[in-house]
């Protein structure tokens, strides 16, 4: 055995303990002293390669579950994505290929059943970061972007299914996570643009926003987009031209997003102007802003998804089922978290969980589109 790493973290006496074994018992079961197991534990040693094996093994995890890399006090550059006046030092970091990317924890990207932690610190001049988690795990953490809520189920079953990898979701119209995905901003882009004609609007979609960068589209969930409206309906609304109600109140998506091309789309073939609809030209960036807006009364009508609605007890009138896929460049295939998610893609009990949400299908999850 060597001395030990200060910077290295070990959970050995949990595990132990988790398996209702004493130093005595796991001393006898590695073929060492009592002594040693007791060194280790109390960070005075570190064990050698074929030690650190055998009690992985007898205590049925992985060597990095019981010793994994402290945070480091080095000071990294790195490139800030979607900076905003309120300057947070709180970022989520991942590397993507050989760039250290950092997104700010801000707003509502700062919550997550509570103050979601950071992976760093931003230094004053902004254009560099502290660590606060091991340089180990900010290699196999990815960013998603996109505005699928059921991607946060994807990270937690992620998460159950091993402590090596972390997913940092980032809500973006799917536009937005296409260009992300083409400046090298994201691993994964989600895009669910809805078809109008035989072509796969997603797939066009990537082929236009990727250019030069191959990729491929895996189908994730299936869901129903529509107008979220108050319980009961006041308003009697039955597709999109009851939008033209001059006595109904609107609010809309940002250019870009899939739910405002829907809508337009739809407009277009109704011959219905945009100036035809109370507040058309109102806007807001998320699905949950929308129904925030309706389920206050500030609004009668905003588009969002059934499951969106259905969590802020409002109504709904559904105009489309589309498909969301999830789009991985082919160069970063490899990625040990995104090995990790494109087999999650294929269990059961993820299909189980996505098609128990309202207005979800999981027939298409796991399913590969296309190549682009």
């Amino acid at each position: 055995m060597k001395e030990r790493d200060n910077n290295l973290i070990c959970h050995l006496k949990s595990f132990r303990q988790a398996r209702g074994l004493t130093q005595n018992d796991l001393a006898a079961l590695v073929g060492v002293k009592r002594q040693a197991i007791y060194d280790i534990e109390s960070g005075r040693y570190l064990p050698n390669t074929g030690l650190a094996l055998k009690l992985a093994r007898h205590l049925g995890c992985s060597v990095e579950d019981i010793f994994y890399e402290g945070p480091s006090d080095k000071i990294q550059p790195v490139s800030v994505i979607q900076k905003s006046g309120q300057e947070s030092s709180r970022v989520a970091l991942a590397r993507i290929r050989e760039r250290l990317v950092a997104y700010p924890l801000e707003g509502r990207n700062s919550l997550h059943d509570g103050l979601r932690a950071a992976d760093g610190l931003l230094e004053k001049d902004r254009n560099s970061v502290r660590l606060l988690c091991p340089e180990a795990a900010v290699a196999k953490t990815i960013f998603i972007l996109g505005c699928d809520p059921a991607f946060t189920i994807l990270r937690e079953h992620v998460n159950q299914s091993t402590h090596e990898a972390m997913v940092h979701c980032r809500f973006a119209s799917s536009h937005r996570a296409l260009e992300a995905l083409f400046e090298g901003d994201t691993h994964i882009a989600g895009t669910h643009l809805h078809n109008t004609g035989d072509d796969e609007s997603n797939a066009l979609a990537a082929r236009k926003k990727l250019t030069g960068l191959n990729a491929i589209l895996f189908g994730f969930s299936l869901f129903e987009e529509g107008l979220m409206v108050a319980q009961g309906n006041p308003f009697a609304i039955r597709n999109v031209a009851d939008l033209t109600n001059k006595k109904l109140r609107f609010v809309n998506r940002e250019p870009g997003a899939a739910l405002r091309v829907l809508l337009d789309d739809y407009l277009n073939r109704l011959d219905i102007p945009h100036n035809a609809i109370t507040g058309y030209s109102n806007q807001v960036s998320t699905h949950y802003e929308g129904a925030q807006m309706v389920a206050s009364h500030f609004v009668d009508a905003a588009l969002g998804l059934r499951v969106v609605a259905k969590a802020f007890g409002l109504d709904f009138v559904p105009i489309e089922t589309v498909r969301c896929d999830i789009v991985v460049p082919l160069d970063l295939m490899e990625h040990p978290t995104i090995k990790i998610i494109l087999n999650i893609l294929q269990t059961k009990r993820l299909r189980q969980e996505l098609s128990s949400l309202p207005g979800y299908d999981a027939s298409m999850t796991g399913e590969v589109i296309t190549e682009v």
